[in-house]
């Protein structure tokens, strides 16, 4: 049975946890939550001690051919877009670099003319020298156009199923290829037989029920664990912030509803990353950190050139498919972002605040040279 036919079924054999899981997701007295609390915290202290994974997001695209009712980037709103050159993205990530990274992740809008698998790969080996550790959040694609960009250098992919509920999904996303809700939903199996060693999943929280859509989450989870365990698994819990369309989350979840669901798929899976992003509050991420986050965003922009304002010059409105130029002042604002942040600290005074928590900020956990010496 594929995941796809178990969540089609409603049934999860391979979910062991399936009634602790129901549990922990349950509302809960003040007391109950800090005894969540207080679990998640040791869970992540034996498996992780005390160590925090920074990262930064390097946008390249936000051309998008879906119509999602919830993105920034859908095509249906009147944005100004660009896609930066390899050139461009290596300007980019030198930035990034010169502030301390080591790990990055390439996010584009979902476009098959503007962000090819070539494409992709071709601004992977331009930033290679940069960062051993690189990953992918694009449009999911075929195993052997995944190992083209395994083997152009990365070694991580993120795709988000946004909502695991059929229902809901089908009414946010109006057309495009993102309306097939089974070929989003398989892919991080393709991307696992591709050979990346880092796989990410997660959910869009306010589009859906969060109890269900965080259920269905860790049974993918749970699948996953089982059938792609070569590869090291994260999931990230971003929820819905302010964007281009103006999209109001049907479904919010409280802060506190929010920090109960990291400490629940903590406790039922401590050797999986719990990633946050820079759309949460300092104080929120702040807090967030000892209960079981392992990786964070710092110092995010969220439209492509955001960091150093690299191809303003070709800047495009895309209105109905056809393309017009903007005007001077909107050319010195950039390109449009995919959201709004939240936290804006740079990433030198976020990696000062996660020591002044008590835990280690860590700019680079692995190399390449790793897996080479192992295979001789």
């Amino acid at each position: 049975m594929s995941f796809l036919e178990a969540l089609q079924a409603g049934t999860f054999p391979f979910f062991r946890d399936q009634a602790r899981c129901r549990s922990l997701l349950e509302p809960k007295t003040p007391l109950e939550l800090e005894a969540m609390a207080q679990a998640a915290q040791a869970q992540t202290l034996q498996f992780y001690g005390k160590t925090v994974r920074l990262f930064a997001p390097l946008y390249l695209s936000n051309e998008c051919i879906n119509v999602c009712r919830y993105c920034g980037f859908s095509r249906s709103n009147p944005i100004l877009r660009l896609t930066l050159s390899s050139e461009e993205v290596e300007r980019e990530a030198r930035c990034l670099a010169e502030q301390g990274f080591r790990s990055i992740l390439l996010v584009a809008g979902e476009h098959p003319k503007w962000v090819s698998p070539g494409y992709v790969a071709s601004c992977i080996r331009r930033i290679r020298p940069y960062f051993p550790s690189i990953s992918i959040e694009i449009a999911p694609l075929e195993t052997e156009e995944y190992r083209e960009i395994v083997d152009s250098g990365a070694e991580g992919v993120v795709v988000y199923q946004e909502t695991y509920l059929p229902q809901a999904y089908a009414s946010l996303h109006l057309s495009g290829p993102k309306r097939d809700f089974a070929w989003r939903l398989q892919a991080p199996e393709r991307a696992y037989r591709a050979g990346f060693r880092r796989i990410g999943i997660g959910a869009l929280l306010g589009l859906a029920p969060w109890r269900e859509d965080a259920f269905a989450l860790a049974a993918h989870t749970a699948w996953l664990l089982k059938h792609a365990w070569r590869s090291y698994l994260t999931i990230s819990l971003p929820r819905l912030r302010p964007a281009a369309g103006g999209f109001s989350p049907e479904y919010p979840l409280s802060d506190r509803e929010f920090a109960q669901l990291h400490c629940a798929l903590r406790i039922l899976f401590p050797q999986v990353g719990l990633v946050l992003s820079t759309r949460e509050s300092p104080s929120l991420r702040d807090r967030l950190i000892p209960l079981g986050i392992t990786l964070v965003s710092a110092g995010s922009r969220t439209d492509p050139g955001g960091y150093t304002g690299a191809g303003r010059e070709r800047l495009h409105r895309t209105i109905g498919g056809r393309s017009e130029p903007p005007s001077p002042m909107e050319s010195a604002e950039g390109a449009e972002e995919q959201f709004a942040l939240s936290d804006e600290r740079s990433p030198l005074l976020i990696a000062d605040r996660i020591r002044e928590l008590g835990y280690e900020p860590v700019w680079k956990d692995w190399d390449e040279c790793l897996t080479s010496a192992a295979s001789t």
